[in-house]
């Protein structure tokens, strides 16, 4: 009896432990269409309906190809941030490593992005990375403000486009980085680095 009872318990714990290795695995799979935030996506090959991650509970995820994010936090940072009259990087970034971050290998369509995130490609949002760790290799767009902690490409923003290291092209009414190399494009522009061209 007692033999009995070892060996089921064995069985049952053996099965458990198969049971989370397959939930661990399949959530290493990559989704066609997946939503955000969720616990068990990391690799979306194709659309990545994001809403906003906690950071506490901030899981990354990998997509290639389109994600669209729906934070209507955005809607209204733009217009507080000019009536405030401050304007967006006057604060300190948190540091989030690489492999803590999102990362979107295609076209980032969003509201506002504000999860840490590494985009290769195109960005295109109402009020790009505010209040973020944020990096952008290739083009960012946004009708108000770019803020960006690194930024390899063309930056384009009618009000400001903002960074702390930058490699490209910066577009926009105030345009400021830290350390910055290339060309900077506006009414106002601030850098710190060498080896660019101002208009």
């Amino acid at each position: 009896m007692k033999t009995r009872i070892l060996v089921i318990a064995v069985l049952l714990f053996s099965s458990l432990v198969h049971a989370s290795d397959s939930l661990k695995v399949d959530s290493l799979k990559p989704r066609l269409i997946a939503a955000s935030p969720s616990k068990n996506v990391r690799n979306v090959n194709g659309i990545l309906f994001k809403y906003f991650d906690e950071e506490d509970h901030f899981k990354p995820k990998k997509v290639n190809g389109l994600g669209m994010g729906f934070n209507f936090v955005g809607i209204f940072l733009p217009p507080l941030m000019l009536v405030n009259l401050k304007l967006p990087g006057s604060y300190d970034y948190v540091i989030v490593p690489r492999e803590k971050m999102n990362t979107i290998n295609g076209l980032q369509l969003s509201i506002i992005n504000m999860e840490p995130t590494v985009t290769n490609g195109l960005e295109i949002s109402i009020s790009s990375n505010i209040d973020t760790y944020a990096v952008i290799n290739g083009m960012s767009v946004s009708p108000f403000f770019n803020v960006h902690h690194e930024m390899k490409g063309v930056s384009v923003a009618p009000l400001a486009n903002i960074g702390k290291k930058c490699r490209g092209i910066q577009i926009g009414l105030y345009n400021k980085c830290d350390d910055f190399r290339g060309i900077q494009i506006g009414g106002w522009n601030e850098k710190a680095s060498f080896d660019q061209l101002e208009f």
